[in-house]
């Protein structure tokens, strides 16, 4: 072994046999996640049903905060912009740098993460299947308006999104999930206390985004953070038990 490729294993916690198994465990359930998702229940009217459901009863509780939070939005073209980036980026690469960072940082936080994400975006998949519901942006009689594809480059008509996508995945909201988990896990692992301030405050950023740009109800981040507390239960269960 020559001192190069020594050095390169000790950078890395188990080896790089370890590490790419991880990598394309992680990959292959992704890319098996989408084209289910993508295939998942595609049953329209009851989508439009559930979402308009999801519309009553927040308007029963007069509780339509996403409307406001979309005008404030589309008032400011920064706004605009940097949610959208954030609904486009968060589920996928924030989500990957973090599980790298704690693979190689946290190590020991890094099969309970893993798993915690794996369970909820399955648990995710089972709901898109059985409660499949249209987002808000699909309801522009309610006063909704679709913010990516009014303002953004990269939209849910473009070709690789239709490819791997359910538009009527709206319930529970994985976005919100997994920014829950990495914003928690995340905030654990760093040091430093503004990087931990960061971190929990990924979350509702997330929430914020995904509302404003018209992609979920408060009800789909509220089903998604159950999502996440339910996975983290199963996954977390012995420590929680010994404690």
């Amino acid at each position: 072994m020559t001192a190069y490729s020594e050095a390169s294993t000790r950078r890395l916690p188990r080896g790089w046999a370890h590490f790419l198994l991880q990598f394309a465990i992680w990959i292959g359930f992704y890319v098996v996640y989408q084209i289910a998702r993508g295939a998942a229940d595609q049953s329209v009217s009851r989508a439009f049903e559930n979402g308009q459901w999801v519309i009553d009863f927040q308007r029963s509780l007069n509780s339509m905060i996403e409307l406001p939070l979309q005008n404030l939005v589309e008032r400011s073209s920064v706004l605009i912009q940097v949610t959208s980036y954030t609904y486009w980026l968060s589920q996928f690469a924030v989500v990957g740098i973090a599980l790298l960072y704690v693979y190689f940082r946290a190590h020991e936080r890094f099969f309970r993460f893993r798993n915690t994400l794996i369970l909820a975006n399955l648990i995710g998949l089972v709901g898109y299947v059985t409660i499949p519901t249209a987002p808000p942006r699909m309801f522009p009689q309610a006063g909704f308006t679709d913010t990516l594809a009014h303002h953004a480059a990269v939209t849910h008509d473009s070709s690789l999104v239709q490819f791997s996508a359910n538009p009527y995945a709206a319930m529970p909201s994985l976005h919100s999930c997994d920014a829950l988990i990495v914003g928690v896990v995340m905030a654990l692992a760093v040091r430093s206390r503004w990087a931990k301030a960061l971190w929990l405050a990924w979350p509702a950023w997330v929430w914020f985004s995904v509302m404003a740009t018209g992609n979920h109800f408060w009800l789909d981040i509220a089903a998604g953070i159950a999502v996440a507390g339910v996975a983290a239960a199963i996954v977390y269960r012995r420590r929680l038990l010994a404690r």
